[in-house]
Parts: structure tokens; C-alpha cells; sequence
């Protein structure tokens, strides 16, 4: 499992939405776009994601949300 580097998760860090409320336990957002990477970069469906970027669901979920709130057009300005 690879995850985004260090230095590119802090710059990209300030793109992603403020938690609200205080859920029991939620999966990294650095492990999260790490392997919406790694499925859409590998064709893969959600369900074939590799377990160590958290569950296929969380992934997809994410994936949605932040396509809504346009997440991934902030990254891409960034970068």
C-alpha cells in the first residue's frame, strides 16, 4: 500500500472539508484520497480496493461527497 507523500498530503491538506460533528472513528483522508488514487488509476471497482486504504465503502463515499463539494477541483488548482 502507498500512500501520498508527506509534503504533497500538507500542501493538499487545506482542500478537504472540516469535520462536523465527533463520529466514533473515521479513516485518515491522507489514506482516503490514497486509494481513490490507487482504484481510479487501476480501473478497479471500490470493492476491489486493497483494505489498507480503509473499507471500499468509505472510499466511494468520499469519493461522491467530495466530487459534490468540489474537493478535487481545489487539488487540481494546487497542484
Amino acid at each position: 500500500m502507498e500512500l501520498i507523500r508527506e509534503k504533497a498530503f500538507e500542501r493538499l491538506s487545506k482542500c478537504f472539508p472540516k469535520l462536523q460533528g465527533f463520529p466514533k472513528s473515521r479513516v485518515d483522508n491522507r489514506s482516503v484520497i490514497s486509494g481513490i488514487v490507487y482504484v481510479l488509476r487501476n480501473g478497479l471497482k471500490w470493492r476491489d480496493a486493497p483494505r489498507g486504504y480503509g473499507p471500499y465503502k468509505t472510499l466511494c463515499n468520499r469519493f461522491i461527497r467530495w466530487s459534490r463539494l468540489g474537493v478535487f477541483g481545489k487539488i487540481f488548482q494546487k497542484l
